[in-house]
């Protein structure tokens, strides 16, 4: 944990030691999380339910948001960019076996991603980048799904007064981009980018403050934005 926080403090020290000359742009646009999802059998719910052993996994929705993010160029080549978005939300479900589709809750996520790009200057309107970098996901807001309630009930593992929640866990992880901008004019142009995130965390379906069953989610989203770029 201490030498990733160690490298986005270095990444933020070199947008402050940016020279005056260096170019700052902002991209708005649609932004989208695709899910690549893997997980760990929910192998407690499995047993409880009288289902084949390694049956179920987790499934994740889509989901598109405002996009937001913020370029420094340092010089032709090399720049820096932080993406951001209004907040992601995400419907949980199961996957597999006489269960499949059962909602098991929702949560909410923030992905910032620090990039460092390499920019190819071939073309004086179009120009490709490639990148790579750090992301951290946040989740909040989780929340059990009325249906997991009514099955956890059905199956006599908690009872209509029991507390039922859902908690997943921060996750750190590598990105890597490529895109491309088009200028339209000085000051204006088009921004288009895609990442391959790491984002692995793992939840938890708590009764009562106890954890009744965890499982191992690795998202590992494509994220795709699409939208305008005003050079400042």
């Amino acid at each position: 944990m201490k030498t990733k926080l160690s490298l986005i403090a270095i990444a933020l020290s070199a947008f402050a030691a940016t020279p005056a000359m260096a170019d700052f742009s902002i991209n708005v646009g649609a932004i989208s999380v695709m899910p690549d999802e893997s997980s760990s059998n929910l192998n407690v719910i499995e047993d409880v339910a009288g289902l084949p052993a390694g049956s179920t996994s987790v499934g994740v929705n889509n989901n598109t948001q405002l996009g937001l993010t913020f370029d420094y160029k340092f010089n032709d080549n090399f720049g820096l960019q932080l993406i951001a978005a209004t907040p992601f939300s995400h419907n949980l479900k199961v996957k597999g076996s006489a269960i499949d589709g059962l909602n098991i809750g929702k949560t909410k996520h923030l992905p910032p991603t620090l990039m460092a790009q390499y920019h190819f200057t071939q073309h004086a309107t179009f120009q490709p980048f490639v990148g790579i970098g750090l992301n951290y996901t946040t989740f909040f807001d989780e929340k059990v799904s009325g249906d997991l309630e009514g099955a956890l009930i059905d199956l006599d593992v908690t009872t209509a007064s029991d507390d039922v929640s859902l908690s997943l866990s921060e996750s750190w992880g590598l990105a890597l981009q490529a895109g491309f901008n088009y200028e339209l004019n000085e000051k204006m142009g088009i921004h288009f980018m895609v990442s391959k995130i790491a984002i692995d965390t793992t939840g938890n379906v708590k009764v009562n403050g106890n954890t009744v069953q965890s499982v191992n989610v690795d998202i590992d989203p494509l994220v795709a934005m699409l939208g305008f770029r005003w050079k400042i």
